[in-house]
């Protein structure tokens, strides 16, 4: 199966990146994907909760969802989404990190809310409170695909270990990573973590990126790493975007994942221990 991952640099106006990841969607279908992968906050890139509160919609009315939804079925293509910020019925008004997988027949086959919050201080200028604004989910989420059975997460997720081996124990052989990582924590770490999630689980890693300086018309502009990356079960990084916009492709193996959890069983090695 021919994967596509997109690099975008989304702004804060859902209509104008709207045009953006269709053209481009268009072009990894023409190109010969069947299946392809947005970015984390495909729809919108803001810091202003404000302007958020302004654009954003509900699961039901979304432009970006509904057009890509038909996108998807026009070109007959599996498309997973990444996230898109969407508006929720909570009583506090905080919206949802919601990935989407969409099947080529246009209908939602699965829906994952991000887990972990990035609330994190990065630096006396860089910090973050996603949970200030985004309320976690509670539900791993693991979809069936035509190249294996497919484990959803998003960004920060990444560095919870024990999700990653819990959705390959559950039967994962892809796993998504759409993100929309900082530039200071992604040239620490992005490669690395990818890299890790691979090897230990034996699965394909599949991690669509924002990337660059993120217009907007409202609060502070973001930055983001970029790197989009594709990662064999083995660990090795088959594709990388670098920091342009655009598109890479992979073609995924399914031989490549039994090849790996053959060589390195270690999702059946499950000890007990006690301590400390």
């Amino acid at each position: 199966m021919k994967a596509t991952l997109l690099q975008l640099c989304s702004g804060d106006d859902p209509a104008a990146n709207l045009k953006v990841t269709t053209g481009l969607i268009d072009r990894a279908a023409a190109e010969g994907a069947t299946f392809v992968l947005t970015p984390e906050v495909t729809n919108c890139v803001s810091s202003s909760r404000a302007h958020q509160n302004d654009v954003l919609r509900k699961e039901g009315v979304d432009i970006t969802l509904a057009a890509l939804r038909d996108l998807a079925a026009k070109r007959g293509v599996w498309l997973l989404i990444g996230s898109l910020a969407i508006k929720t019925d909570d009583a506090d008004g905080r919206f949802a990190n919601r990935s989407y997988l969409i099947a080529p027949t246009g209908e939602i086959s699965a829906r994952y809310d991000k887990i972990h919050m990035f609330d994190v201080t990065v630096s006396d200028t860089e910090s973050y409170r996603e949970s200030a604004g985004y309320r976690p989910g509670s539900q791993a989420v693991l979809a069936d695909m035509p190249c294996g059975p497919l484990g959803m997460t998003i960004c920060y997720d990444v560095r919870f270990p024990h999700l990653y081996r819990h959705l390959a124990q559950s039967g994962a052989e892809v796993i998504s990573v759409p993100s929309a990582f900082s530039p200071v924590t992604g040239a620490a770490h992005w490669h690395m973590l990818l890299r890790a999630r691979a090897i230990e689980t034996g699965a394909w890693i599949l991690a669509p990126a924002q990337t660059g300086t993120h217009a907007t018309t409202q609060g502070k502009p973001r930055q983001t790493y970029g790197h989009a990356l594709a990662v064999s079960p083995w660990g090795e990084v088959v594709a990388d975007a670098g920091e342009k916009t655009g598109l890479i492709h992979v073609d995924l193996d399914r031989a490549a994942v039994a090849q790996a959890r053959q060589r390195i069983p270690s999702l059946t090695h499950v000890p007990k221990f006690s301590g400390p």
